[in-house]
């Protein structure tokens, strides 16, 4: 399925908060080394995981949702179930974030 890029906070409202299943969402900057880093890995996921959703925002474009969410450093991913955010990742950590999505399949 790959990572879909989130362009407006109505459709962050849409396909996060108000999801039913298993949803990471990759808190990135266009400008951001780590970010760029741990991209083809979440791709990878992705791909391995079609029970989950896998959605991207830039933080420079949508500024109010990465506030809304506390996200003060990139990459930070968020594991939401049910429209529950029950992980955060900070930085890119490949083990952390496959830990992520483990505890979130369970």
């Amino acid at each position: 399925m790959g990572v879909i890029q989130i362009k407006t906070a109505e459709e962050y409202k849409t396909k996060v908060t108000d999801a039913q299943g298993p949803v990471i969402v990759d808190f990135f900057a266009t400008w951001c080394g780590p970010c760029k880093a741990v991209s083809p890995l979440l791709e990878k996921l992705s791909d391995a995981h079609s029970g989950v959703d896998f959605y991207k925002v830039d933080v420079d474009e949508l500024a109010s949702v990465a506030a809304e969410n506390g996200v003060s450093a990139m990459p930070t991913f968020h594991f939401y179930n049910k429209g529950e955010r029950i992980n955060e990742v900070k930085g890119a950590n490949p083990p952390a974030i496959q830990a992520g999505l483990q505890a979130l399949l369970q």
